[in-house]
């Protein structure tokens, strides 16, 4: 059931018209659904933009916004799956144009094939298409996925019009997150900390990581939350220090840390979660040393954390942070800093990701590492050490809304002080 009123599809498609230059339409395309075996998908996940627009969750559906189009009826369009009966039979009811509308607030509901047959008389009153793609920075396309094929697809049909970016456009809005979307992301943070509550019950000596993923698979489906916002990572001993572990297959051992990294998807959108806790309810010395110095950055980090700031210089800035709180742990020396180079500061290599990235209906959401901060805005605070010939590393991280008078940390309530975790373990 979608949370998001129709009024809320409505407000972000008009700042997309907006946007649009004269004689020019923009479709955005839906997921595919990626095969499993023989006769099976995968959980389907629709593209973001389209789900943005629309609200649809539903495979083959397009979205035309084509506002140079004199029929105004013509000007905004949902094409729609039209299912057979045997088809529902095996997979179950797919919407109706009625539902698609109510969803959407779009008025003109037409089913998938037929935009391929009216797609002449469609664009022949637009000179540039702009489409959606996988803009994020990290991403590498290995297939011609569905937003390829329809792209080569236009440009067959239609040679000589301007093909356009529609990412640029979309990026900007979804990066400043409503009211609406706040509450959302809220709420899959909620379900995540309840989450880490239930594992800080659960876990002891002998208990494996795999049991741990399990109890938090089971508190998210418990409260319908449709997926992990990520593959969790739920590293034990010293694959504390790979940082995108996912095998999650260990047995937990007493004296050894667990780095959880998980988060809920509620309604497409994301919480992102670290925190790393001790086996045996209680952090040895150095260990705790270590935690008390990653909550000093994490801390200090979210000082800077404020409108018209950028990932890169904030990256810079809590590297400097991250330098004092390594030399005050012995880690690195003043001979190593004298040493170090601006391509490659010393600190690297106990510290060697970024400290945070923007989060909405992506977990990694759209945006850059130029992009300045503006209010509405929401971004991961996750600070670490890691340490391999010790054993062990140490990730805290928090998802912090960007307000006018600084932030707010929407995981304030998900405990993170050692003396909280050790009394919860040890209830």
């Amino acid at each position: 059931m979608n949370l998001l009123s129709s009024e809320f599809f409505k407000n972000n498609r008009k700042k997309i018209f907006a946007e649009l230059p004269e004689k020019s339409a923009a479709i955005v395309i839906s997921a595919d659904e990626l095969p499993r075996n023989g006769d099976q998908s995968y959980p389907y996940k629709q593209n973001p933009n389209l789900f943005y627009l629309t609200g649809i969750e539903q495979e083959k559906t397009i979205l035309l916004l084509n506002p140079s189009h004199p029929e105004k009826t013509k000007q905004e369009i949902l094409f729609i799956r039209n299912a057979s009966k045997t088809e529902q039979i095996w997979e179950g009811h797919k919407l109706t144009k009625e539902q698609a509308s109510e969803i959407s607030g779009i008025q003109n509901i037409k089913f998938y094939d037929d935009f391929f047959s009216m797609w002449g008389d469609l664009l022949f009153y637009c000179e540039n298409i702009y489409l959606s793609v996988n803009e994020n920075t990290k991403y590498q396309r290995f297939y011609d996925d569905a937003d390829f094929r329809f792209i080569k697809k236009l440009q067959y049909q239609f040679p000589l019009h301007n093909y356009k970016r529609l990412s640029p456009l979309i990026i900007k809005n979804r990066l400043v997150k409503s009211k609406e979307e706040i509450e959302l992301i809220k709420k899959a943070i909620s379900i995540t900390n309840d989450a880490f509550h239930r594992v800080l019950k659960f876990l002891k000596p002998g208990k494996t990581e795999y049991e741990i993923e399990a109890e938090i698979t089971h508190e998210f489906i418990r409260q319908q939350a449709k997926n992990h916002a990520y593959q969790p990572i739920i590293a034990s001993g010293e694959d504390n220090c790979i940082l995108h572990y996912v095998k999650n297959d260990k047995i937990c051992n007493a004296g050894d840390l667990v780095l959880l990294d998980f988060g809920a998807e509620y309604q497409y959108y994301a919480a992102d979660l670290s925190r790393t806790i001790p086996v045996s309810g209680k952090f040895e010395k150095f260990q705790a040393k270590v935690y008390n110095a990653v909550l000093t950055v994490q801390n200090e980090a979210k000082k800077l954390m404020k409108p018209k700031m950028t990932i890169n210089k904030w990256n810079i800035e809590v590297g400097k942070i991250m330098e004092e709180q390594l030399l005050s742990l012995g880690l690195l020396t003043k001979q190593d800093i004298k040493l170090q180079s601006p391509e490659n500061p010393a600190y690297k290599k106990f510290y060697m990701h970024g400290t945070g990235h923007f989060m909405g209906l992506d977990v990694h959401d759209v945006g850059t590492n130029d992009t300045p901060w503006q209010v509405g805005m929401i971004l991961t605070n996750e600070p670490g050490i890691y340490i391999p010939d010790k054993g062990f590393g140490i990730r805290i991280e928090n998802d912090i809304l960007i307000t006018e008078k600084g932030n707010t940390d929407l995981t304030k309530d998900v405990p993170v002080e050692i003396n909280d975790i050790e009394k919860l373990m040890n209830q």
